[in-house]
């Protein structure tokens, strides 16, 4: 039965205190990465790089599934092994990227609607063609004077619920990532009612569309200070308040919560992940993240093949050390430097 292969797929991912890679950056957004440490953002250079995240030793102990994008998919590890292949046979499951990206939603200045639902049928079946089990699509709510409006937060949400359903009805699991941006100077207070708004809507939506939720998975922003709030919450203020919004909201059915990281540093998103777990919920609360778990290991490449060792000690730490907050015994006592 369909529904039940959606159902275990979406446990398999978030089992054991696992979460999720996401390797799914634009070219643009992995440009920006590479520039950062100063390598040129060749299709070769993604190629190596990615592969180096993917055939880390041990990392299936700790990520139970990783997002790819397009350009990704399609490619192969050194050995000529395509990378959904090289995944699935550590028992990691490959997912994909399918939205084509935020845009400004009409008549609403400064607030986003995410496109991709034209053709996405005919993708997810291709994606699905050559190893793709899970899908994402993120939509961005802005925090501003004024906003987000509540044709904003209903026009995502509905966007999200057409997606999951499309992807159920391919047989692929959709993450389903309603993110309430942290970048403005808003107060946690301020965070907690756009998220319960948020997931609010989205939820009913999707109830509306006929998704299955117990073949979903959500990927929301923690409830969390802006970054330019000059008072930014404490790991147990951001626990509190996260686990509070996320129990009025959303449902127990769904099979795990994966949280993004939204820009915080490495340390700082496992160590609210960590203080989230402290507190537990009715769903297995992982982690769905890009920066937080890249950030070192870029840095620890540096864009020369000698380094792989290093980068993917590197890669290996963090998945270890979001794993650990997962199961809530995380402690700064825990975060060795890494060393080549």
């Amino acid at each position: 039965m369909a529904s039940r292969e959606l159902h275990e797929t979406a446990r398999a991912i978030v089992a054991d205190h696992k979460g999720i890679l996401a390797a799914d950056e634009s070219t643009g957004t992995i440009k920006k990465r590479f520039d950062s440490i100063g390598i040129e953002s060749t299709e070769e250079n993604r190629r190596f790089y990615r592969g180096l995240l993917f055939t880390t030793p041990g990392m299936e102990d700790f990520i139970g599934g990783v997002i790819l994008y397009d350009e990704t998919i399609r490619q192969s590890a050194s050995d000529g092994t395509p990378f959904p292949q090289v995944l699935a046979s550590k028992g990691v499951i490959p997912g994909i990227k399918v939205d084509t990206g935020a845009q400004d939603l009409a008549g609403f200045p400064g607030e986003k609607v995410t496109e991709g639902l034209d053709g996405l049928r005919a993708r997810l079946e291709a994606y699905r063609s050559v190893g793709a089990r899970f899908a994402k699509w993120r939509a961005v709510i802005t925090i501003g004077e004024g906003i987000p409006s509540v044709a904003c937060i209903r026009a995502n949400a509905h966007a999200l619920a057409r997606y999951a359903a499309l992807c159920q009805e391919t047989g692929i699991v959709p993450i389903v990532e309603p993110e309430v941006l942290m970048d403005a100077d808003n107060t946690i207070e301020r965070c907690y009612d756009v998220t319960a708004r948020t997931l609010k809507w989205t939820f009913h939506e999707l109830v509306v569309q006929g998704v299955d939720l117990k073949g979903t998975l959500l990927k929301p922003n923690m409830v969390i200070s802006g970054k330019g709030c000059p008072e930014q919450a404490s790991a147990e203020q951001i626990a509190e308040q996260t686990l509070d919004c996320f129990l009025r909201h959303v449902p127990a059915a769904v099979p795990g919560i994966v949280f993004l990281s939204g820009g915080q540093s490495e340390v700082q998103a496992t160590q609210n992940l960590n203080a989230i777990n402290r507190l537990g919920g009715p769903w297995p609360l992982s982690f769905s993240y890009g920066r937080a778990l890249q950030q070192s290991v870029l840095g620890a490449w540096g864009g020369d093949a000698a380094n792989l060792e290093a980068a993917q000690a590197a890669f290996l730490h963090r998945s270890q050390m979001n794993a650990l907050a997962v199961a809530g015994e995380w402690s700064a006592e825990r975060e060795q430097p890494v060393t080549a």
